[in-house]
């Protein structure tokens, strides 16, 4: 028995011993200290959840301690949410913190524009109260927005639009809706949307100067036959596209929306002074409504950070000027298909650093490919025209040119005072007639892997410095092309390559 006896007196003091922390805490001296004094919780759309941010609570002194209460200063009518490890709620009494331990607090919000006096929304979390007590800020912006989704049938079933047949022909839907007539988004508040937006056949969507518009994951625009897009963005006044996240770490985050796609039989589509932000797709641009004058003419406008390509136009007629496109997936201008495309002062680059991407930051081709009976289809179409003067074509890979041919139809390109990065180390590509770039047929004073110096190209900011080799390298053609960069600066004579004339980087 003398083991067994002995065996139970440690096991009760074991047990004892572990109980004892709750009568051993002392009481909280005030002495508490924070990861932070203010907890920012950033920009809001009313109603909508906020992410989850922490605040960290430490307790140095040598014993454990119990705060009498932690709460929020509004106590259960915060729009604030907490939880105290592991615990949610609002109000928590006697919280334990051991000696020389601390806990975690996660803080939410949810906040109803209407129920709110100022858009800066306010409250903190007080820790104990009379002369031990001690705060911590909590703020947050909260915008109103207008919002737009699909409907719901009385069953439940989301509003769906067409975008096409699959292979076994049957339907394909995605979560949409169509605007009921010519429309303009203005810029009284951002607007964002759920599902895809889709213009009807024979109307206008029309977006004002200074919009905002926030698309949630999943979600696009879409631009029927006979339907058109005109973006009225202004230098320092543009229209900005991205996902409707607007914490900091998911600005710059590629893939958080869907495109903007101007399908087959759109018309008259007009850009100036967008950017476009964060999509799977920037643009695609389908099928050629003319021949002779452009489907999509787009100016002074920026792409960046598209998973995918950021603009992705199939036999289509894209006129662009002022145009910046970087961080794309696979390809940061695609023009394949053939179809009509002329870019003037551009920058086309490609630093795309998430992994490994298949394309150059320039694909041009005149074929598509499909599977009959289990055999590879190959059909061309004339590419009538893809004429670059004065842009950039760069990136962070050997080689951001890529011009893919099969013979059966037309193929016109030009390049005239151009900066291209080709750097064909292995000279696989020196038998291939299309980058012959002494042909003064389809080349002409282009720049082959010249310094660019971009002044940080894996964070979108692609003015060029005084290092450039670009610098006053442009065809004028007698006069400017484009008079102004994309900043409005006036053009030297003879111009910088590039969407930007040269700045003194600080």
């Amino acid at each position: 028995m003398r083991y067994p006896l002995t065996f139970l007196i440690a096991l009760l003091l074991v047990i004892f011993s572990s109980c004892r922390k709750d009568f051993s805490a002392e009481l909280s001296s005030g002495n508490l200290i924070f990861s932070k004094d203010t907890v920012y919780l950033d920009t809001v759309f009313t109603n909508i959840g906020s992410s989850t941010y922490n605040l960290k609570v430490y307790n140095k002194s040598s014993n454990a301690i119990s705060i009498p209460s932690i709460q929020l200063g509004k106590g259960e009518n915060s729009f604030y949410r907490l939880n105290v490890d592991g615990t949610p709620g609002k109000i928590f009494e006697d919280v334990e913190i051991l000696a020389k331990d601390s806990l975690y607090i996660f803080i939410e919000t949810t906040i109803d524009y209407t129920q709110v006096t100022n858009p800066i929304y306010t409250d903190e979390i007080i820790f104990d109260n009379g002369e031990n007590l001690q705060d911590v800020h909590l703020i947050t912006l909260v915008k109103d927005a207008h919002f737009l989704f699909p409907s719901k049938d009385a069953t439940g079933l989301i509003e769906t639009i067409n975008i096409g047949i699959d292979t076994d022909g049957n339907e394909l839907n995605v979560n949409g809706f169509y605007l009921n007539d010519n429309t303009t988004f203005t810029n009284e508040k951002p607007y964002v949307v759920y599902g895809y937006c889709a213009v009807p056949e024979n109307k206008t969507l029309t977006i004002e100067a200074g919009a905002n518009i926030h698309f949630h994951s999943n979600s696009g625009l879409i631009v029927n036959k006979n339907a058109t897009l005109t973006i009225e963005g202004e230098l320092t006044n543009e229209v900005v596209i991205e996902g409707d996240r607007l914490e900091p770490h998911f600005s710059n985050l590629p893939g958080q929306w869907g495109a903007i796609w101007l399908r087959a039989g759109s018309k008259n589509h007009n850009i100036n002074y967008a950017i476009i932000k964060n999509a799977s797709a920037g643009i695609i641009m389908d099928s050629i409504g003319s021949n002779t004058s452009p489907t999509l003419t787009i100016k002074n406008t920026q792409i960046y950070n598209s998973s995918n390509f950021g603009i992705l136009g199939r036999e289509t007629n894209i006129e662009g000027e002022n145009l910046v496109i970087n961080n794309s997936g696979q390809a940061s201008l695609a023009c394949i298909i053939g179809g009509t495309y002329n870019f003037t002062h551009s920058t086309f680059a490609n630093f795309w650093n998430n992994s490994l991407r298949q394309y150059p930051s320039v694909l041009i081709n005149n074929f598509f490919t499909y599977d009959e009976n289990n055999n590879q289809v190959i059909e061309t179409r004339d590419l009538l025209a893809a004429n670059f003067t004065n842009c950039i074509i760069d990136g962070n890979n050997n080689l951001e040119l890529a011009i893919d041919k099969v013979e059966g139809s037309q193929f016109n390109y030009s390049f005239k005072n151009n900066l291209i990065r080709f750097n064909d180390f292995n000279n696989s590509y020196i038998d291939i007639p299309e980058y012959n770039f002494e042909d003064e047929n389809h080349y002409s004073e282009n720049i082959l892997n010249g310094n660019a110096d971009f002044k940080s190209p894996f964070t979108n900011e692609l003015i060029i410095g005084e290092n450039s080799e670009g610098i006053q390298n442009s065809n004028n053609s007698g006069t400017l092309l484009v008079p102004n960069d994309i900043l409005g600066m006036l053009r030297s004579s003879p111009a910088d390559i590039g969407a930007y004339q040269h700045i003194q980087f600080n």
